[in-house]
């Protein structure tokens, strides 16, 4: 396959259910062998984007290509370079772990199927339930299988929404692991998710999807270079003294976060002005329990954006 050709590209793609207009104009590009992660509140139209690319839903208006097929008019190809994981696990309860896989191989003609089998259960530490009922495992067990049945045969593009919903942070960390290695072997991964440090650290590039539109893109590190520099945190033992803080500092840009009694000052990010604040808060004899400098993350990036979209501005 030519790699210069995008495994996804989406362009000015509208969805509306009855009067509600979910997608008001996305655009995507995600190149091949990459991880993208698609980000947004819920209701913020994530879903309805995955299942038109997945060909479980036709678009109002605009095109989406797999690996350069039409999702409309083409679906039938896109089908047989995709896989899909949903929110819910999609496993036949009457079956065991390992029929479950077996079944998807027969769907693919996989000739060597027992053997992807094995492998994935496997990978995905479900060996000792292999042959047991799926009606016995938990629910964390029926999450792993059902993405390990996303991942028989060999599909280029594999969809993955909220992947890890439900997973304890072992198997999360271990699905992360398999998702790297997945896309390091060629495989393009579209991933949903609630978890703002999962995108950070699995994704090679990050959407966020706000009220229907793409309102920022780019790697988690570009997002985060959206965010002002210079920002102090400081710690106060009691709400108080929090109060009286806000009070000496309104000459700067504070974020306050009430139920843990801090305050996020905005500086210059030189040291006088760090210096100074710390100066004023101890002459009136504000007791700060610690103070450090905080380190951007996607998740700040995420909420500062949505909160300025709405009018707002989160911390």
């Amino acid at each position: 396959m030519n790699t210069t050709i995008p495994a996804i590209k989406v362009r000015n793609l509208t969805k509306s259910y009855k009067e509600k207009s979910v997608l008001k104009g996305v655009n995507l590009t995600v190149p091949q062998a990459s991880i993208f992660s698609l980000l947004g509140s819920n209701g913020a139209g994530k879903t309805t984007i995955l299942k038109i690319l997945a060909t479980l839903l036709r678009p109002d208006s605009g095109s989406a290509e797999i690996c350069s097929f039409d999702v409309v008019r083409q679906a039938g190809q896109v089908r047989s370079h995709i896989s899909l994981t949903g929110q819910f696990a999609a496993v036949d309860e009457l079956l065991t772990g390992k029929e479950n896989l077996w079944t998807i191989g027969e769907l693919r003609h996989l000739l060597d199927k027992k053997e992807q089998a094995d492998e994935l259960m496997e990978l995905f530490r479900l060996t000792d339930v292999a042959d047991h009922p799926v009606s016995t495992y938990s629910g964390g067990m029926r999450r792993r299988l059902d993405i390990a049945m996303s991942m028989m045969g060999i599909s280029p593009v594999i969809f993955l929404d909220e992947p890890t919903s439900g997973l304890d942070p072992q198997n999360r960390l271990a699905m992360w692991d398999i998702i790297k290695s997945k896309a390091s072997a060629g495989t393009t991964i579209f991933l949903t998710t609630q978890y703002l440090d999962e995108a950070e650290y699995l994704a090679d590039h990050v959407a966020v999807l706000h009220e229907g539109v793409i309102i920022a893109d780019g790697t988690a590190d570009e997002l985060k270079d959206l965010l002002p520099r210079g920002i102090v945190q400081l710690q106060f033992k009691n709400k108080p003294e929090l109060e009286k803080a806000i009070e000496l500092l309104r000459e700067y840009k504070v974020f306050n976060v009430e139920c843990e009694c801090r305050l996020d000052v905005q500086t210059d990010g030189g040291a006088k002005q760090f210096a100074d604040i710390l100066n004023l808060l101890n002459q009136k004899n504000v007791e700060i329990l610690k103070f450090c400098p905080k380190q951007s993350t996607l998740e700040d990036a995420f909420l500062t954006l949505i909160g300025e979209k709405e009018g707002g501005h989160n911390p």
